[in-house]
């Protein structure tokens, strides 16, 4: 699998509720943004667009998180993100959330299937991509 890629993120006034505790649902966009950027250091450019440049969509076939600490606003979030696994039809990532203190804030599972643009059908991962989330 290749290295980790470490992606830091501030939490912004927005991210949370009035008692400034970061909303329940941002956790699953500071997961995707932090995938979105490890992909772009493994795929050598952005993240996305490259990823979809292998013909193929990627949708959400699993996702998995767990809150283990409170994260505040201005908190910065060093999110460690790696390749746990690459099957058939699928790849999954684990985020792991930390706070400036090394304390685990959250960990995360997401895995994403394989889809044809045309027919839309689960299709296998293309070898290019097999290889380079590999690595």
């Amino acid at each position: 699998m290749p290295t980790a890629v470490i992606v830091k993120r501030t939490v912004l006034f927005g991210d949370c509720d009035p008692e400034g505790i970061v909303y329940t649902p941002r956790f699953s966009y500071f997961v995707i943004e932090a995938v979105h950027e490890a992909l772009a250091v493994w795929l050598s450019g952005p993240g996305l667009r490259t990823l979809l440049g292998f013909d193929l969509l990627p949708p959400a076939r699993a996702f998995s998180l767990e809150f283990l600490h409170p994260v505040t606003w201005d908190d910065e979030l060093s999110m460690k993100v790696s390749v746990a696994r690459v099957g058939r039809h699928s790849f999954t990532f684990l985020v792991e959330g930390r706070l400036a203190s090394e304390v685990v804030a959250f960990t995360a599972s997401l895995t994403q299937v394989c889809i044809s643009p045309v027919t839309r059908a689960v299709i296998e991962v293309p070898e290019p991509l097999r290889a380079l989330l590999q690595a």
